[in-house]
């Protein structure tokens, strides 16, 4: 019925012209306020978004890019640029890479997808939640991506652990919804696989992140401080697919709390100084099924740890890696909410053999 009331009221009364009738609705509206004000809805009240600030199109030999702050979470799309140094030091929600060619990309955190199609001899720096090529050709980009990395219809791609700083990152992979332990940057899935070659390769160990995207040289970016050094990566710098040194590798869980992030950085830096190598980390809900199988028969002790939130898990490899682990664990993190170790309340290492 208030539909009908609504379409009734719209139409024009006989003897008015199309203004009055017009007039009529907006008073009758208008009455309907107590306050007098028309209402406003929420769309009414959304600020108004310029395409142009979140694109870059057709540049050629330009230095470009956006401040922490100016992206925000929207939606970004880099096309056609050719030669340029492009970066974007914001978390952003998806970013398109379309047709560009010897470019120098860096992305800050992207919270869904980033898309490389058509493009051609560009070197980037890349944080998302899916990453994907399409018909690309000589693309090197240091990774850090939370689900597989899947490259179709591409040769030539090479990839490396994400490895960078800037005092703003920290949080931007936070408002992205990242975790900086959840990295696959080496297990690549090709779609369109040719028998007898590899379309995809891994860069090698002492490939240098500067070396392929160097630091902005415009002034506007130069006050964004950057740090490329891998000891101050804002994501732990992981051997990935890498073959190992060694047979014994050591799994340290440190379970959620106030310190769990900066405690797991404190034993990687222990652990790294010493010659060790970090294979792969990552942060997750543990089931007790995942438990049972880590922790074998002390799964049920750890349980009521495992319900405070998602757990922070570290590979390490080399000779002695678990001896050293115990130690280092055992003199840092004594007396503190540390990893657990067996028989103690701090972390959980074990002994395994690499294929």
């Amino acid at each position: 019925m208030g539909c009908l009331f609504s379409k009734s009221a719209k139409r024009k009364r006989k003897g008015e012209s199309k203004e009055q009738a017009a007039g009529s609705a907006n008073v009758a509206i208008e009455q309907r306020r107590p306050d007098g004000e028309l209402k406003q809805y929420s769309w009414d009240k959304r600020e108004k978004v310029d395409l142009k600030d979140y694109m870059f199109n057709g540049l050629k030999d330009q230095t470009v890019g956006r401040l922490p702050e100016k992206v925000a979470g929207q939606q970004f799309v880099i096309q056609e640029c050719e030669n340029c140094n492009i970066y974007i030091f914001d978390h952003s929600a998806t970013i398109t890479i379309d047709d560009c060619t010897n470019c120098r990309i860096f992305l800050g955190p992207v919270k869904g997808s980033v898309f490389f199609r058509d493009c051609k001899d560009c070197k980037c720096v890349v944080a998302c939640q899916q990453f994907r090529t399409r018909d690309c050709r000589r693309l090197e980009v240091f990774l850090c991506c939370a689900t597989q990395p899947i490259i179709e219809s591409s040769t030539g791609i090479k990839f490396g652990c994400f490895q960078y700083y800037y005092p703003e990152l920290a949080f931007q992979f936070k408002d992205a919804g990242l975790s900086i332990f959840n990295n696959t940057w080496s297990n690549i899935h090709d779609f369109t696989p040719v028998e007898g070659e590899n379309n995809w390769c891994l860069l090698s160990d002492d490939a240098v992140v500067q070396d392929c995207v160097p630091l902005p040289d415009s002034e506007e970016l130069k006050a964004v401080r950057i740090s490329t050094d891998v000891n101050r990566s804002i994501i732990p710098v992981t051997r990935g697919q890498r073959p190992k040194k060694s047979d014994e590798l050591c799994l340290v869980v440190f379970f959620a709390g106030d310190y769990t992030t900066a405690n797991a950085r404190k034993l990687i830096d222990e652990m790294i100084v010493k010659g060790f190598l970090l294979i792969q980390t990552k942060e997750v809900s543990m089931k007790p099924e995942d438990a049972n199988r880590v922790f074998h028969e002390k799964a049920n002790d750890f349980a009521p740890l495992l319900e405070r939130g998602p757990v922070v898990a570290l590979e390490f490899n080399g000779d002695g890696a678990i001896e050293e682990c115990h130690a280092i664990v055992n003199s840092i993190f004594s007396g503190t909410k540390g990893p657990l170790l067996p028989g103690e309340e701090g972390s959980r290492c074990r002994r395994t053999a690499h294929a």
